[in-house]
């Protein structure tokens, strides 16, 4: 006999499932090197996660937005390249930014990208664990506060703006 069969108590009922949004907002996935491996290791950080987070009653939902424009910055609230942002939240709301090589070579001026810091150390692409535990932390955290983003008025980087103009 099902535990959920009608008429008796259910121990298991069905809890709606829940979903987490994943944003990754970039540049570009053919030169930036920065962009490139920031790809390879979201999908392997996600590829690790997402069968605890289904059997979590998670449903993973994955948005990948190449930011081709101005409007799309504006539309996005885009901030550095690139960027990860879990259920909205960046997954490191305080940006670091070197020159970016790839970048430059592609609009002709000296862009800075996005450096992400993990365990106190530099990296140009972030590693897998620090996305995984970024993920969970955002999934876990009871902290209810509005994104960073929704907390002031968003104008175009100096950074973004030389890189389209370039373009």
């Amino acid at each position: 006999m099902d535990c959920c069969s009608e008429g008796v108590s259910c121990c298991c009922s069905k809890r709606e499932r829940r979903t987490v949004q994943i944003d990754f907002l970039y540049l570009d996935l053919n030169v930036c090197t920065r962009c490139i491996g920031t790809d390879a290791s979201l999908d392997e950080a996600i590829e690790e996660v997402s069968g605890v987070l289904k059997t979590a009653g998670f449903d993973v939902v994955v948005n990948k937005v190449n930011i081709t424009s101005k409007e799309l910055a504006v539309k996005y609230e885009f901030v550095s390249s690139p960027t990860i942002r879990v259920n909205g939240r960046d997954i490191q709301p305080d940006v670091r930014e070197s020159t970016c090589e790839s970048c430059g070579d592609l609009c002709g001026d000296s862009v800075d990208c996005r450096v992400w810091m993990h365990d106190g150390t530099e990296h140009r692409v972030p590693p897998k664990e620090f996305i995984v535990n970024a993920i969970l932390r955002e999934v876990y955290s009871e902290d209810t506060r509005t994104s960073v983003q929704d907390k002031r008025e968003y104008r175009i980087p100096h950074n973004i703006e030389v890189f389209f103009r370039g373009r």
